[in-house]
């Protein structure tokens, strides 16, 4: 069966209590909930992971591509403007890597403009809410 891996950076566990005017009302319980219709279209499984450690999060980079997933969709929070550690990883696999923000991060503060993780991902998709990691799933699933 094919997998695919949406991991989720530092504070999006708040989802639905943080800032609800930047990110909603919607718990990232509720983008689970959104996914798996998609998984059982398409024949797929998805494996939701969160953490606001960066290190787990490039341990499940790998195992993205140990477990032979087909992409990750990535939302690495604030670690995108910063984490190298993370960038290294992304390009250390052969998996393709989608970078979502629930928000336009080019809309906001100047600080949110640089991302060091898109020029080693497939692409970028900001500002559709949770509809971004649908669509990020889609491109894996449609291809």
């Amino acid at each position: 069966m094919k997998k695919i891996y949406v991991i989720n950076g530092p504070n999006l566990n708040r989802l639905g209590k943080r800032e609800p005017e930047v990110y909603g009302k919607h718990t990232i319980e509720d983008l689970e909930k959104m996914l798996f219709p998609l998984g059982d279209d398409f024949g797929c499984t998805f494996i939701f992971k969160q953490s606001n450690h960066e290190g787990n999060i490039i341990d499940w980079i790998h195992e993205a591509e140990d477990e032979q997933a087909i992409g990750v969709v990535l939302n690495p929070g604030a670690f995108t403007h910063y984490s190298y550690a993370i960038r290294d990883a992304v390009a250390s696999i052969r998996v393709p890597v989608i970078e979502v923000h629930i928000s336009n991060v080019h809309s906001r503060e100047a600080f949110r403009h640089t991302s060091v993780i898109s020029p080693v991902t497939e692409g970028q998709i900001v500002g559709f809410g949770f509809y971004g990691y649908k669509m990020a799933a889609l491109a894996f699933l449609e291809r």
